[in-house]
């Protein structure tokens, strides 16, 4: 059994406890004290606000080698997209064992101990299968195991170009024959993995299709994630399609439940929300991949008021920021509505925790309790930007100031993954040049 001792931690609510004993054994929490005012003889000390590890519950780790390369043209997010399918016609296994690496090593400096990985980058040029048909997917677990951080690999199935439509000549990298070769595929996936399934969208997945994803998930109480309604131009191709909305879509062919994600839900109807709401879905914001595409303004404060649950993801990894993710949904809705006060540190705090773990399929991490995964996040105070903040503000100004740069110590099931600030195995700088400089197109 190992211990820490925190001098401030966050165990939920509104209120940040001072002197808080957490004990380790294997890499669960066994107990929980408040109220020791030092460090016991067997106990870490650790300086600062002590958080649960947070999760990134959307992530394509391939693409943070966009970042940098996207940004000069005037378009929208078609524009985009053809930049990204530049870049994913040029990566292997090899390479993405090193973008995945790197890019994983950059959340756990940030304060990620959980990703969610939406894989759909599944074969090689022109759609040929590995030797190994899940050799991407493969690549993607042992970057993780290699960063240091926890996984759950949303395998996305991924059939049609658009609604209606053949895949174009990159698209076929993502395509499986049909939903039943998906399926086949997934199920050779193993080796202590948690695998979740994905629906790519309702333009890549018809509503036939898309019930046996969801069949396939609910039969393993697997999480189920999907895009949905990104783009109006998605909800215009649904509607022309099947006369239905994507959401609407994905509830006829059984996909909602407490169990499934709705990625983005940007353009969502009120009848959308509702859906979603009564199904207890969790809904997963990337407000700044949002912003840097255009996509539009999240709905979290809807979706919540309705009963849905909120998590944070970094989508595309234009930048790795969890915090700014957090106060984004507020913040951009601040500029939409002319609200403040929206939602509050601790709710936004929760979506970046214990929401993103719920929603990966991880129930018993994302918390500082008894029982639970022992992740946590250790942010200094003593940076610039938290400096001279007092104790009873300092939740609030870490959702709301706070940065990756804060991040002191990041533990990962008990294990220090992250100390002052570093990676302990890897030389994530370097790792990054070395991977952004092998798919350069």
């Amino acid at each position: 059994m190992s211990g820490y001792w925190a001098e401030l931690a966050w165990l939920g609510g509104p209120e940040i406890v001072k002197g808080v004993v957490i004990e380790v054994s294997g890499e669960r929490i066994s107990a929980v004290q408040t109220g020791v005012a030092s460090p016991p003889p067997d106990c870490e000390r650790l300086a600062g606000l002590v958080l649960p590890g947070l999760a990134n519950a959307h992530s394509h780790a391939f693409q943070r080698a966009l970042r940098g390369r996207t940004h000069r043209a005037r378009g929208s997010f078609w524009s985009w997209r053809e930049q990204m399918y530049a870049l994913a016609a040029v990566i292997d296994p090899d390479a993405m064992l090193l973008v995945a690496r790197a890019t994983f090593g950059e959340m756990a400096l940030a304060g990620v101990t959980l990703v969610g990985e939406f894989h759909y980058l599944h074969h090689g040029p022109g759609g040929k299968p590995y030797t190994e048909p899940n050799a991407m997917g493969a690549a993607i677990l042992e970057a993780a195991a290699q960063a240091g951080v926890r996984i759950t690999l949303l395998d996305a199935c991924y059939l049609h170009g658009g609604v209606g439509a053949g895949p174009d000549e990159v698209q076929r990298r993502f395509c499986d024959p049909d939903v039943d070769a998906w399926v086949a595929r997934v199920e050779a996936l193993g080796g202590g993995a948690r695998v979740g399934a994905a629906i790519h969208s309702v333009r890549a997945v018809d509503p036939g299709a898309a019930s046996v994803v969801a069949t396939w998930a609910r039969e393993r109480s697997a999480p189920l994630h999907a895009h949905v309604s990104e783009q109006p131009a998605e909800n215009e191709d649904s509607l022309r399609a099947y006369g239905a909305t994507p959401t609407a879509v994905l509830a006829g062919s059984g996909a909602l439940s407490e169990r499934f994600t709705a990625v983005h839900a940007t353009h969502v109807s009120d009848e959308d929300v509702a859906l979603l709401g009564g199904a207890r879905a969790s809904c997963c914001l990337c407000p700044t991949t949002e912003r840097d595409l255009a996509d539009g303004i999240g709905q979290g404060r809807r979706l919540r008021d309705a009963g849905a649950r909120l998590a944070l993801g970094s989508d595309s990894n234009a930048i790795i920021e969890p915090f700014e993710e957090a106060r984004a949904v507020e913040l951009d809705e601040r500029l939409a509505s002319g609200i403040r006060g929206q939602h509050g540190g601790e709710e936004l705090l929760a979506a970046a925790t214990a929401g993103g773990y719920g929603s990966l399929g991880w129930p018993e991490g994302g918390e500082i309790r008894p029982g639970a995964l022992a992740d946590l996040v250790v942010v200094a105070r003593d940076g610039v930007r938290l400096a001279g903040i007092a104790d009873d503000r300092l939740l609030d100004a870490v959702v709301f100031a706070g940065a990756a740069a804060d991040v002191r110590d990041v533990i990962v099931g008990g294990r220090v993954v992250v100390r002052g600030g570093a990676h302990v195995t890897l030389d994530v700088t370097r790792e990054l040049a070395t991977a952004v400089a092998a798919v350069t197109p």
